[in-house]
């Protein structure tokens, strides 16, 4: 931290030196560029260096100091802008002695508009005479050493500012994430649905079960829950007559961090009336596929050293099936509730001995068969009382018209025909209530919106974070978080 501070220091120092001794502006705002680095390269790439000594043309442009070489009377910096990277060379002759010398006093890390003519070095690389030149930004903190980037993970995610300017691969995997979420945008309207916006605080944190954040509006006196998920907003509006609607944004849930938890994360929720679970299973895989298609070019991906193919159609499973056939355990442990209790205790899983036999078959599904789905398959057949807002199936009540989809291991949407039938809803609501799972209080308004009668529908939740980390072979929910939530740490 002394080396940081002296440096800083140092160039605080030069700054105020280079102000009043040589006139520089102080942080001026008048420059403005016409051409960024990707649009000189394209115009330009193709041609030769003779070619180039005809170009008269003055292009200006942007960009931070990444790299200096200098040989005395003349200099080469790479500079970048938002679009890329390129070389510039500057030249004590055409430039003259006192902006040379101002020249020599900028560091690496500050920000310039220059002006100039394309021209080929020897070695045929592409750069521009540099003509003329203005400091636009002092950089005053030295960046990373040798433009290699970050190596501190921790430090990575707390100075996700520095990161991207000294990483390319990770401003490359944001600027995926954003093509991405665009094309699922896209998609969704080709299909007739609409985006909407639904509540982030709420007074009741239901739409699933996980442990809220909690905050108080002073104004109204009243306790409010940072939203768990938007499903029971979304689900009101097909009551009042939307019949295709999605969101995409932000959830909350109290909960741990890990490589696949962040407590603040991104979802698309989207319900479909007159749709069942079988027909999102097929909108499901079409999307993804066809995103996979149109962001990467192919439907054939690599995750973590996997190769994973998304063309369609997708392996079905039911959870029972899954869990003896991939989980390896006996059906008849799945059949039986005292089985089912002894084998999860021998291995140590977490249950009481009091669960129900689904209970008991969610548990022995997520431990034993989860991270063995690659995928990508579509798991089916859940036990009604883990689905508390899932349609019980016509012919088997003990379980419900829902499925989850893994790939790689990992959940990366959930979804159901949804239960629409509010005597039956406000009976599984009164069970959360009496287990003191999922919602706080019994949601009277929106049973009172079911009573109105929503239409038979499905609706789905996909997870963004985690469908980008597979789209972009980020082994971490951190790292397609542009500022995921840490513990709070110094400022040196």
């Amino acid at each position: 931290m002394e080396d940081i501070n002296r440096l800083v220091k140092q160039r605080i120092e030069k700054y105020d030196a280079m102000k009043t001794e040589m006139g520089v502006a102080h942080f001026p705002n008048t420059y403005r560029k016409d051409t960024d680095v990707s649009a000189f390269t394209e115009l330009y790439q193709a041609h030769g260096h003779d070619e180039l000594l005809e170009v008269k043309t003055l292009h200006h442009m942007t960009g931070r100091i990444m790299a200096m070489r200098s040989f005395g009377k003349a200099a080469f910096i790479h500079f970048q802008d938002a679009t890329g990277t390129l070389q510039a060379f500057f030249e004590k002759a055409k430039l003259g002695d006192e902006p040379y010398s101002l020249f020599k006093k900028l560091d690496i890390g500050d920000i310039i508009g220059l002006w100039g003519t394309p021209i080929k070095t020897r070695t045929g690389e592409l750069s521009v005479y540099v003509q003329g030149f203005e400091l636009l930004t002092k950089s005053f903190r030295p960046l990373p050493e040798k433009w290699h980037g970050l190596k501190d993970v921790d430090t990575r995610y707390r100075q996700r500012y520095v990161d991207l300017m000294v990483t390319p691969e990770v401003k490359q995997t944001f600027l995926l994430r954003t093509r991405i979420i665009s094309r699922l945008r896209a998609y969704m309207d080709s299909h007739g649905f609409i985006e909407v916006e639904t509540p982030m605080m709420q007074p009741i944190a239901g739409g699933a079960t996980a442990k809220p954040f909690l905050t108080h509006h002073n104004a109204l006196d009243m306790d409010l829950y940072l939203r768990i998920a938007p499903e029971l907003y979304l689900k009101r509006l097909l009551v009042g007559g939307f019949e295709r609607v999605y969101e995409i944004n932000r959830n909350f849930r109290n909960e741990g961090l890990s490589t696949r938890h962040n407590p603040e994360f991104t979802m698309m929720e989207f319900y479909r009336a007159y749709a069942d679970y079988t027909d999102l299973m097929r909108f499901t895989e079409d999307m993804v596929s066809s995103i996979a298609r149109d962001v990467l070019g192919t439907e054939v991906i690599t995750y973590q050293g996997t190769t994973i193919d998304l063309s369609t159609p997708w392996k079905r499973y039911t959870l029972k099936d899954a869990t003896v056939e991939v989980g390896g355990v006996p059906r008849e442990i799945m059949e039986n509730r005292d089985k089912a209790v002894a084998f999860c205790k021998e291995r140590g899983f977490d249950v009481t001995g009091s669960e129900t036999l689904g209970e008991l078959q969610l548990v022995l599904f997520e431990q034993t068969t989860e991270d063995k789905l690659t995928g990508p398959v579509f798991v089916t057949s859940y036990p009604t009382e883990v689905s508390p807002l899932s349609r019980k199936n016509n012919e088997d009540p003990s379980i419900v018209d829902r499925f989850e989809l893994f790939i790689a291991g990992r959940e990366i949407a959930n979804a159901f025909s949804e239960l629409n039938d509010p005597f039956d809803q406000r009976e599984r609501f009164a069970g959360q209530l009496e287990k003191k799972e999922g919602p706080s209080e019994m949601d009277e308004d929106y049973i009172r919106a079911l009573e109105y009668g929503m239409p038979p529908a499905a609706g789905e939740g996909i997870g963004i974070d985690r469908l980008i980390m597979l789209l972009t072979d980020s082994p971490s929910i951190r790292d397609v978080i542009l500022f995921p939530l840490l513990r709070k740490g110094e400022v040196s």
